[in-house]
């Protein structure tokens, strides 16, 4: 496959599943036996249905931004800007708290699908956009 189908196949997923749930299409561009490398997320297809649906509910506005995306050879990178409004839920009742958080992808592609994918979203910035980091109180002496 070229580098402008598995470019073409990576913004089809966050179009379509991420930002609209349309599920099918995870099917489309995921090989079932898939690796995931991104920390507590779902190595199947319907865990990674799951995982998107948790996001979608917690944050029904949830959309993500393609900033940049490059592929080279089977490897497809994407920086992307999530945002969202905490009107579901997320680590307690929902506040109403909106987040925009980068997000950077990587997936590797074999025969036209994805049978890697490394994923880093900075969790600490959408925690403290969310307000949800403990509070620490500081004394201060004189």
């Amino acid at each position: 496959m070229s580098t402008q189908q598995n470019q073409g196949a990576m913004r089809e997923v966050i179009a379509e599943a991420f930002n609209q749930g349309h599920y099918a299409v995870l099917h489309k561009h995921f090989r079932p036996d898939f690796v995931e490398h991104q920390f507590g997320l779902h190595a199947t297809i319907e865990g990674m249905q799951g995982d998107i649906q948790f996001l979608r509910t917690a944050f029904p506005d949830f959309n993500l931004t393609i900033e940049e995306l490059v592929a080279e050879a089977d490897k497809v990178w994407v920086r992307m800007t999530a945002r969202g409004t905490n009107r579901g839920g997320f680590m307690g009742p929902p506040n109403g708290k909106t987040f925009e958080v980068a997000v950077f992808d990587e997936c590797r592609f074999e025969d036209g699908k994805i049978v890697e994918h490394w994923g880093s979203p900075d969790r600490f910035a959408l925690l403290a956009q969310l307000d949800l980091l403990p509070k620490r109180s500081v004394n201060v002496t004189p």
